[in-house]
């Protein structure tokens, strides 16, 4: 029989994002976000190809990155709200790790396994966020997906993409609880 780990089970199976915009001061330093960090890069990498890294962007850059926000929704035309929307998780963010998707080349490894290895890593960073007591949101939105945000405001080379923005911080106020899956609904058992 395996010797289970209850505590970590019971926090995976009670785990919950906290919205970013519910995350304020303090955040963690350089120091709290290397073990989180750490934790984030033991994330499974079939081949060992680490297709991905981290941008930290910290209180100060934030209001330079919504103004990129601005600047990019402008020029593709997007609806005002769309842009505000936008805009909103770098007006209101205090710390955020960006997980870089960085896609090597690889005769063994297909791009689709990077992509799910850095979609592993902002779980894993999420994560180990909230178990180190800290709120965490996983965000994305279309600057994570716009081509000229991703240069402009984050230098990402053509072989790289945002996989995620992990918002870090201490939570003010804690979200309801939301219904969950119900795994014997979504569960196939093949026995033969």
């Amino acid at each position: 029989m395996p010797t289970p780990n209850l505590n970590a089970l019971q926090f995976l199976q009670s785990r919950r994002s906290r919205p970013a915009k519910t995350l304020g001061t303090p955040v963690p330093d350089r120091a709290a976000l290397q073990p989180l960090l750490t934790a984030a890069a033991r994330t499974p990498d079939h081949g060992k190809l680490e297709p991905w890294r981290f941008i930290v962007i910290e209180a100060p850059a934030m209001a330079r990155l919504a103004d990129v926000v601005q600047q990019r929704g402008e020029a593709l035309g997007l609806a005002p709200e769309q842009i505000a929307k936008g805009r909103t998780q770098f007006d209101q963010g205090q710390l955020a790790v960006v997980v870089v998707e960085v896609q090597k080349p690889s005769e063994k490894i297909p791009p689709i396994e990077q992509s799910y290895s850095a979609g592993a890593v902002c779980l894993s960073l999420l994560n180990a966020a909230l178990a180190s007591g800290w709120g965490a949101n996983w965000l994305s939105g279309w600057p994570s997906h716009d081509r000229g945000f991703m240069v402009d405001a984050l230098g990402l080379a053509e072989h790289e993409s945002i996989a995620g923005i992990i918002h870090i911080g201490t939570e003010t106020s804690a979200p309801p609880e939301r219904p969950r899956p119900n795994v014997q609904e979504i569960t196939t058992w093949l026995s033969d």
